[in-house]
Order: structure tokens, then C-alpha cells, then sequence
């Protein structure tokens, strides 16, 4: 597997008490440090003019202008430092990088995989917001739209990525899926949000409730987004991968094991194949070293042929009731 990397965005300083710190890619590059098949790629920082596809020029002005003036906190959350904005830049630079390998044919044994930071899912086309100043799936998407007709990106970030939906919400060519913690940060992400005008039903929110396990989480995959992914039919499949849904990641209540990443990582590659689209992936959340870098290392050993531990646990009678709305809503039958 392939992993898109660049010491610029240790640079990117949050501060000691911040959750999202670089200490969060240093545990990943220890975990991964025995694993075989790993290799580094370093990209080109994303240009001005590919992050002002996605942001309203004026903002990525004032983001460029805040980080040249020292930075601080943009929002009681979301801190910059001088450095930030050439971190920003790179690290929607290498979910670029992501997406055109992939469709190079970067498969298998070489899946891209961006791990930049700062994240980039709450990042709103004219603001940022929950440690996320440019939307690096958005770029990404945005960039392959080049090549492809149609992109579809999958959030398994335990907060729903409102910024990513707020960018191609009233657009058809992207569809935006997510999995999330029910009424965690930011509070969006119902299931009543859909999409608007052209845009109508390329919105897919799986708003599930907190303690929500592997067996909910693949439940959810197999009877809502596969579906409503093959329906669509993309090009490119992206993942926003958070690893903040991990049973022990300190903010989040969902129960998702290690294994369980590994299962989702392999329900996603198989509808991408049934689909014939090439995968990649890009690193947004997760707050607990040990288990950031061990979600991150089981997606890189499912491709390089392991097969994770079976879930033993079962969608429970909540979960199956969201997912049988869900399905209702969506016009995917009973």
C-alpha cells in the first residue's frame, strides 16, 4: 500500500492540550513501521486555484492571512500557526495525490492512502470548523471530476463530515455517504437531509446510535451504502477514514473494533469492484494513538492479504429500524 506523506504537516502546531496534534502521524508511521509493502510517496502541496474550486476565494484569502499573521484560534477549536497554512495546502495536496493514483491504477498491493494533516471534513466552502481549514476529500473529489464523471465518497468518521456535505450537496456528480455517531459534533447529518435541487439523493447520512458496534457498522454498509453506491455508479470511490469510531478512541462512544475496520475496509473494496472504480483513502479523525495507528495499519494489512478477526456481533433492533427507514427513504425496498 501506498501512503501519501509529508513532514510539512507535522508542522501544522495545535498545541499540547489539542487532540489533533502530530504526534497523531508519528503513531502512525510507528505502527506501520513493521509492516511489510509500506511505501511513502510525497505529493505537491494543492495550488490556490485547485483548493478555490472547492472554497470561496475569499476565505482561503483570510485563512492564508490569518496563518501569515501569526494564526491562533480560528474558532474555540481549530488553531493555526504561521505554518499551517503550507501544511493545509500540502495535506489537500496529498488527498489529491490519492485520488489520481488510484485512478492511474494503483490498486491492490499499492491502494493510496493519504495521511495529511490538519483533517478536512468539517471544512465548510466558506469557513473552517472542527480542526478542518481545507476539505481535503473535496479537493481529491473534486481533482478526479477531471477524469471521471462521477465520485462517491464514503465517511466512516465518527462525526459527520458536515462541510463535505455542505460542498456538493445540490450537485449530482458526487455522492457524499456517512456513517456517524448520532447527535455527536456538529449535530448534522440526519436522514432527513437528502440533497437539493440537482443534487437530490446524492446525500446519504447513517446517523447511528452511540455504542454501535462492528456488526451495526457492516449492517449499515451492506443494506444502505452498498446499495445507494452501485445505484450511482462512480468512477472513483474515496473514503474519509476516521479511526475516532474505535471502541477506545477517547471522544467518541461507538464500539467499532480494530477488526472491524479491517471488515469495512474489505465491504468497501468489494463495491468497489462491483462497481469497477478504483479506492482511496484519506485520513480525517481519530484521537487515540494506539488505535489511530492500528485502524490505519489493518486497512494497509486487508490489502496486503489479511483477513481480520469475524464479528461475532448483530445489528440490534435500533440499528436495524434506521437502516430499514434509511432503505424506505432512499427507494432501496423494503
Amino acid at each position: 500500500m501506498k501512503f501519501g506523506y509529508s513532514d510539512t504537516c507535522l508542522e501544522h502546531d495545535t498545541g499540547g492540550r489539542h487532540p489533533e496534534t502530530p504526534d497523531r502521524l508519528r503513531a502512525i508511521k510507528r505502527g506501520l513501521t513493521r509492516k511489510h509493502g509500506v511505501e511513502y510517496v510525497e505529493a505537491d502541496p494543492a495550488s490556490v486555484a485547485a483548493v478555490e474550486a472547492i472554497h470561496d476565494p475569499e476565505y482561503v484569502a483570510a485563512v492564508e492571512e490569518f496563518c501569515a499573521s501569526g494564526g491562533g484560534n480560528w474558532d474555540p477549536d481549530t488553531v493555526a500557526v504561521e505554518e499551517t497554512w503550507d501544511a493545509a495546502l500540502e495535506s489537500a495536496g496529498l488527498a489529491q495525490w490519492a485520488a489520481t493514483a488510484a485512478l492511474d491504477g494503483n490498486q491492490g498491493r499499492e491502494t493510496p492512502f493519504s495521511i495529511g494533516r490538519p483533517p478536512g471534513h468539517h471544512a465548510l466552502s466558506d469557513d473552517a470548523m472542527g480542526f478542518c481549514f481545507f476539505n481535503n476529500a473535496a479537493v481529491a473529489a473534486q481533482t478526479a471530476l477531471d477524469r471521471v464523471d462521477r465520485v462517491a465518497i464514503v465517511d466512516w468518521d465518527v462525526h459527520h463530515g458536515n462541510g463535505t456535505q455542505e460542498i456538493f450537496e445540490d450537485r449530482s456528480d458526487v455522492l457524499y455517504a456517512s456513517l456517524h455517531e448520532d447527535g455527536l459534533y456538529p449535530g448534522t447529518g440526519d436522514a432527513e437531509e437528502i440533497g437539493t435541487g440537482e443534487g437530490e439523493g446524492t446525500t446519504c447520512n447513517v446517523p447511528l446510535p452511540a455504542g454501535t458496534d462492528d456488526g451495526g457498522y457492516l449492517y449499515a454498509v451492506e443494506e444502505v451504502l452498498a446499495p445507494t453506491i452501485e445505484r450511482f455508479d462512480p468512477g472513483l470511490l474515496l473514503v474519509s477514514a476516521g479511526f475516532d469510531a474505535h471502541r477506545h478512541d477517547p471522544i467518541s462512544r461507538m464500539r467499532v473494533s480494530t477488526d472491524g475496520f479491517g471488515h469495512l475496509t474489505i465491504a468497501l473494496r468489494e463495491i468497489a469492484d462491483d462497481v469497477e472504480a478504483p479506492i482511496a483513502f484519506v485520513l480525517e479523525g481519530g484521537y487515540g494513538l494506539d488505535t489511530l495507528s492500528e485502524g490505519v495499519a489493518m486497512v494497509h494489512e486487508v490489502f496486503d492479504g489479511h483477513v481480520p478477526v469475524e464479528t461475532e456481533s448483530e445489528p440490534d433492533e435500533e440499528v436495524e429500524g434506521i437502516v430499514a427507514d434509511l432503505r424506505e427513504r432512499h427507494g432501496l425496498g423494503p
